[in-house]
Parts: C-alpha cells; sequence; structure tokens
C-alpha cells in the first residue's frame, strides 16, 4: 500500500511539473524535433536529388527534371544549404525544364515562388518576364522589366529591351523616358541618339535638338551631318542646311546624297545657281543618272537659260532613249520657252519651236512618258500656233530648196533641231 501511494504521488508531481511547461516551449521543442529531423533528411536527400536533377537537365529529360525539381522544392532543399543547392539555381532550371516543354505557364508559377523567396534576383525576373512574353502578357512583361531597371538602373541591356517594349507598345513618351536614362549613361551612342530622334518623331514631339545634338558630337559624321541637314529642311530652315551640307561636302566631295541635298535646298532658298552647280557636280560623279540630268534642265528652264535646258534634255535622251522621259523634257523645254518668247502674233520661229515641242511630246508619249505633256493643247490648237503647210508655202526658196525649216531669230538661236517638211508639202 506504501508502494502504491509513492507511486501515485510520484505520477502526480510528474504530471504537475508536465502541467506547469508553458505550452510555447513545448511547440518550440517539437518544431526542433521536426526540424532535426528534417535536415537529417535532407541531409541525405538533397545533394542526391541535385546531382540526378543536373543529370536529367544535361541530358534534356525535361519530364524528368521536372519531377526531381518538383521534389527538390517540396522537400525545401533550397533553405538547406545555399551553397550545394542554390534557390537560384533551383528555380531557375526548374522554370527552364517547363519552357523546353512548352508550358510557359507552369514556368511562371515557379518563378513566382521562387521570387517570394527572393524578390531581388535579377536572374529570375528576367526569365519570368520571356514567360510573359511567350504567353503575350506584355503588361506583365513591362512591369517585370520596370522592376528590373529600379533593382538595376545602371545596366544599359534592361534599359534597352524596356525601350524596345514601350517603342512596339507606342508608348513613345516611356520609350523617351527610357533612352534619355540610357543617354545618361551613354551620351556618345549613336544607336540611341537615332532611336531617341525616331522616338520624338513618332511622339509628334520636334526631334530637330537631337539631330542637332548628335551631329555637334560628331561634326565629321557625315550620316550626322545629312540627317541634320535634311531636319533643317523640313523645318523651313534651308538656309542653315545648305552651311551644313557645304561642311558635308568639304569632307566628302564624292558625296552623291550631300550634292543632292545641298541642290534641293539651294532651291528652297531660290540659289538656283548653286543648285545646278550641285547638280552638275553630282553629274560628274555618276554621269549616268538620267534623272539628274532632267533635274539640271528643269533648274535651266526656272533660269530661262533654254540653251542649257536644251543640253540636259539632249543629255537626258542620250542616256536612255528607250523610255520618253527625256523626250518629254525636250519637249518641255521648248513648250515653256515658246511661252516665254513668243510674239503677237506669233512669228514663223514661234510655231517652228511650238512644232518641235509637239514632235517631242509625240514621241515621248509613244514611248510610254505619262509626265508633263502639251501635246493634246497643241494639236487642239494646231492652225494658230503650230508651224504647217501655209507657212511653209510662204517660206523663201533657200528653205524650199534645203527642206530643212529651221529658226533664225536671235531669240532662238539656242534652237538646235529643225522641222523637216513632209513630201506632201509641195
Amino acid at each position: 500500500m506504501k508502494r502504491l501511494n509513492k507511486l501515485m504521488i510520484i505520477g502526480m508531481m510528474g504530471l504537475m511539473v508536465n502541467m506547469c511547461v508553458p505550452p510555447e516551449q513545448a511547440a518550440q521543442a517539437n518544431y526542433e524535433k521536426e526540424k532535426a529531423q528534417l535536415d537529417s533528411l535532407r541531409e541525405v536527400r538533397c545533394p542526391r536529388l541535385m546531382s540526378s536533377a543536373a543529370e536529367y537537365y544535361r541530358n534534356q529529360d525535361w519530364r524528368q527534371t521536372v519531377d526531381i525539381y518538383k521534389e527538390i522544392a517540396d522537400l525545401g532543399c533550397d533553405e538547406w544549404n545555399a551553397i550545394y543547392a542554390p534557390p537560384e539555381e533551383i528555380y531557375q532550371y526548374y522554370s527552364i525544364a517547363y519552357e523546353q516543354m512548352g508550358k510557359y505557364d507552369s514556368a511562371e508559377v515557379i518563378l513566382l515562388k521562387g521570387l517570394r523567396k527572393i524578390p531581388e534576383n535579377i536572374e529570375l525576373r528576367k526569365r519570368l518576364a520571356y514567360t510573359y512574353k511567350r504567353q503575350g502578357k506584355i503588361d506583365q512583361q513591362m512591369i517585370e522589366y520596370e522592376r528590373l531597371v529600379d533593382l538595376n538602373p545602371t545596366d544599359k541591356t534592361l534599359l534597352s529591351d524596356l525601350a524596345k517594349l514601350y517603342k512596339d507598345e507606342e508608348r513613345y513618351e516611356d520609350q523617351i523616358l527610357t533612352l534619355n536614362k540610357l543617354m545618361e549613361l551613354d551620351p556618345s551612342n549613336e544607336m540611341i541618339q537615332s532611336d531617341l530622334a525616331l522616338a520624338y518623331e513618332s511622339s509628334g514631339k520636334d526631334p530637330l535638338s537631337i539631330y542637332q545634338k548628335r551631329y555637334e558630337e560628331n561634326m565629321d559624321n557625315i550620316s550626322y551631318g545629312l540627317d541634320f541637314a535634311d531636319r533643317l529642311m523640313q523645318a523651313e530652315r534651308a538656309d542653315e542646311s545648305v552651311s551644313i551640307l557645304k561642311r558635308v561636302i568639304r569632307l566628302d566631295n564624292s558625296s552623291k546624297l550631300g550634292f543632292r541635298k545641298l541642290a534641293e535646298a539651294s532651291q528652297k532658298i531660290d540659289d538656283l545657281d548653286g543648285a545646278a552647280s550641285a547638280l552638275e557636280t553630282l553629274f560628274k560623279i555618276d554621269p549616268r543618272d538620267q534623272k539628274v540630268a532632267i533635274n539640271l534642265s528643269d533648274i535651266y528652264i526656272d533660269l530661262n537659260n533654254f540653251h542649257k535646258a536644251l543640253k540636259w534634255a539632249n543629255k537626258a535622251i542620250d542616256l536612255n532613249s528607250e523610255t520618253g522621259a527625256g523626250f518629254g523634257q525636250k519637249g518641255k523645254v521648248y513648250y515653256l520657252a515658246w511661252d516665254y518668247l513668243r510674239q503677237n502674233p506669233f512669228t514663223p520661229d514661234d510655231r517652228i519651236v511650238a512644232k518641235l515641242a509637239f514632235d517631242a511630246f509625240t514621241k515621248a508619249e509613244e514611248k510610254g512618258y505619262r509626265g508633263f505633256n502639251k501635246k493634246s493643247w497643241l494639236a487642239k490648237n494646231a492652225k494658230d500656233v503650230l508651224y504647217g503647210k501655209g507657212q511653209w508655202f510662204m517660206a523663201d526658196q533657200t528653205t524650199k530648196t534645203r527642206r530643212k525649216i529651221s529658226t533664225k531669230s536671235k531669240e532662238y538661236e539656242w534652237v538646235t533641231d529643225s522641222i523637216i517638211p513632209p513630201v506632201s508639202w509641195k
């Protein structure tokens, strides 16, 4: 009986002792016990699993790779040893395996899980942005790039990628802000300057200052000078454009584009002599360019220098007589000269030149020319305007004997062509 009483007393004391232990301490004790057991399991399992995962990944067995990494994640190997089981590696390769299987939504889930543990990891965010791209989640992709730029504001590649995303989505204001950040990091980068100028243009802003800055920082760059000059012309500042283009040509006196733009700018400020000079130099550089010959003919028409206008029209014909462009230009020279020089009433020379214009337009039309053409008007008014049988009847005997009708007056001394009267003209 005494022994039983002792046991009861001991039991009650033990119970009292246990009842006196706080619940928190008990829970902590249980946690530490379970953690010790889990750590012990991880010590054995995690190295093996990591080795198997690497082997399956290397062999591109993506299904097995996913299964192994799932077990690694469920076991919490990333919390066991950051050296032997680095979290970045686990979630990166785990997601890549899903990507290789075309399961970008699953890769997204894995990456988000990894980022909850290491939210500032650059590589995981890059992969997450990629999965968003492959799923067509452009808004989420941009948000991820914005976070990446916040994490690493000096990474030029990230900024460049973000700027491109903004451009593709036509968010030009954001693109400009991003490109300006890039310019601060790399102020002499020519590609960034070009992209910034185009972004300004797309946004409706005047990009002239960008082109000017780019040129002034690289004044020996021919391309930048041409671009800046072109923008100045668009801004109705052709006189400044001429100065830039002359400097460009001094740097490269074989620049066909430079001389062509100089001619254009010179015309805009009514310096037709300067335009003609630029085009003649251009023709020396490329003596097979029919268009230059025609442009020169037009300029000399504007200068009322019909001798040179006709010379360049003939040059255009010599360069390519298969098309009607040269003949059309010749008709234009004769017609506009006639319209400028004609008398009232018309002289025989006026009528000869009008007929030469008609003949040139006719030949141009036969060759498919569809430009400036007064053939229809001249045909409609032939009796009043063109040299015809009536005028031939009144011609002197010398002309009739030669059967060649040419201009004689001083105003038309530049005319080199003649009319051959048909046999029916007696």
